[in-house]
């Protein structure tokens, strides 16, 4: 038998602009009226999982060299919105367009060639990696036998973070890096990919104001460079400060897209909640009672803390404020017991107490919601009910039975009390929404009944309409005699929610400010160790 001598073809890769528009795209008539700048669009997108809409008619558009927020509540879609952008998830119904050309079939990798990289509010970074190494590896050849220039590589990543403005040392490992460096790490990394569109998930949610405004540097670079960036975020104060255009997402669907300096704060709040922004700070005048919480001189070495003197009486909402590094989670810890103090007192109803760590704070009456709900918050392979009944597993234990009836009883309640959104209180808290497992997490902390309640960002990176409903969960407390001892860096929460504001600064409180005499200049100049006019008269650190 003769075989014949067949040739191994090797295979041409593809031109992309005939990959793209031969496979890819529908050049029909309607491609011609296209606006020519239109970058990223999409027309009457639907979604559906399991019989509920995620997008019901939602569209939207990008240009080229425009910055376009996206908001809306959790679960209005945005997330969903998204992933149809990038390939992640295929519409049922509607149009895709780029470019002005209809996009009939999309995936993560053909996204990819056209250029969409979404930077997510957790930076995806191979943490042992190198900065080099994270920029540059997929954009090297994977032949199995190809060598790496790692000095090519070095100077590649060095160029493209010198693009975005970032002093950042190419040879660091990425787990090292601040989250602000992690971000422009990302940038530079789509930047090297000819990204085209860039997708921004809540950028600034664990930033500091410098860092967010180094951030919005780069953002507005990238804008002048032609490209074209989707901004999601919950801050809505800062979107007149970075965005061109604005659209609104509702229950799936697009409520309204608007020019940013046309539209006022309190509009975009009645656009994604069909409610006033005043609603979203419920402040409650409930009479107080004795303190419930008082710190004497107390100070931590290593925390960086000292001569913190303050309380917090009975069915107060104490705000404190302060810029990033100014010691303000430290002092929780210390409250806490994570971190003990080495000096000062602290007092629970007027008794002095030692508190060495969490279980003694706990036994004493004190409930701490950390920052970073994702790592300190919730477990998310554990249930909503098991979630919820964390911390009082003694109280639901009797002869060494835990008693399931109970736990679920208990979830149920808080549930219902919360407006838990939740498929099932056996559901993992992985599969709700960030503004349900903030409401979980302190679910498990009601659930002790304490005297104190230290909230350290209640509301970071949740939407409006969650946030009011926690704000309100906590003029409830207060008027039950919880005192609250509230951080946050959001001024506008600070001010809304507070019956005073304790400001610190390097490591120590700088005043005590009533709620009359609160301003955001005032809080903003105490920050940053100026004294403000109307408080020249008050001692610093007062407790009264």
């Amino acid at each position: 038998m003769v075989i014949p001598n067949r040739k191994k073809s090797k295979r041409r890769p593809l031109n992309p602009t005939d990959y793209f528009t031969a496979i890819h795209y529908d050049d029909g008539p309607a491609a011609a009226g296209a606006m020519a700048d239109s970058l990223l669009e999409a027309r009457d997108i639907h979604k559906s999982y399991d019989g509920a809409h995620a997008l019901r008619g939602a569209s939207f558009e990008l240009r080229a060299g425009e910055i376009h927020a996206l908001i809306g509540e959790n679960g209005a879609g945005k997330s969903t919105l998204i992933k149809v952008f990038t390939g992640a998830v295929r519409a049922e119904a509607g149009e895709l367009r780029f470019a002005g050309r209809r996009l009939i079939h999309n995936t993560p990798a053909i996204a990819k060639s056209l250029g969409i990289a979404a930077i997510y509010q957790q930076p995806s970074l191979f943490p042992e990696l190198t900065v080099a190494e994270n920029i540059c590896f997929a954009m090297e050849g994977k032949g199995m036998w190809s060598r790496v220039d790692w000095r090519a590589r070095q100077r590649r990543a060095a160029e493209l973070l010198a693009r975005v403005g970032a002093a950042i040392d190419v040879n660091a490992e990425a787990a090292s890096l601040s989250m602000a460096q992690q971000q422009l790490v990302e940038i530079a990394r789509a930047l090297g990919a000819d990204a085209k569109v860039l997708i921004l998930d809540e950028p600034t949610a664990s930033l500091s104001e410098q860092d967010a405004q180094s951030l919005f540097r780069v953002i507005r670079g990238l804008r002048q460079r032609g490209a074209g960036v989707i901004y999601i975020s919950h801050r809505l104060e800062e979107l007149a400060a970075i965005a061109d255009r604005v659209t609104v997402l509702r229950d799936g669907s697009t409520i309204e897209t608007r020019a940013m300096p046309d539209v006022r704060r309190e509009d975009l709040v009645r656009l994604m909640v069909g409610r006033e922004l005043a609603a979203i700070f419920p402040k409650r005048e409930v009479p107080m009672g004795e303190p419930a919480l008082e710190l004497r001189r107390l100070r931590c070495e290593v925390s960086g803390v000292h001569d913190v003197s303050l309380s917090v009486r009975a069915g107060e909402i104490l705000g404190l404020a302060g810029l990033v590094g100014a010691g303000r989670t430290e002092l929780a810890h210390i409250i806490f017991g994570l971190t003990p103090a080495d000096g000062g007192e602290i007092r629970l109803r007027g008794k002095p107490v030692r508190i060495a760590r969490p279980a003694d704070a706990v036994a004493g009456g004190i409930a701490y919601l950390p920052e970073d709900r994702k790592r300190h918050g919730v477990v998310p392979e554990l249930a909503v009910s098991a979630n919820i009944s964390l911390a009082s597993l003694p109280s639901l234990s009797r002869l060494a039975r835990f008693n399931f009836q109970r736990e679920r009883e208990m979830a149920l309640a808080f549930v219902q009390r919360l407006a838990i959104k939740a498929p099932s209180v056996f559901s993992p808290a992985s599969a709700l929404s960030g503004g349900n497992q903030q409401k979980v997490a302190l679910s498990r902390w009601l659930a002790t009944h304490p005297a104190v309640l230290i909230l350290d960002e209640p509301t970071q990176g949740i939407d409006v309409g969650s946030k009011a409903e926690i704000h309100a969960l906590m003029g409830e407390l207060a008027a039950r005699g919880v005192a609250i001892l509230m951080i946050s860096s959001e001024l506008p929460e600070i001010l809304g929610m507070s019956d005073r504001i304790a400001v610190m600064a390097a490591g120590t409180i700088a005043a005590v400010l009533g709620r009359g005499e609160a301003t955001q200049e005032n809080v903003l100049s105490l920050a940053l160790g100026h004294l403000p006019r109307t408080t020249a008269g008050a001692a610093p650190g007062s407790i009264a």
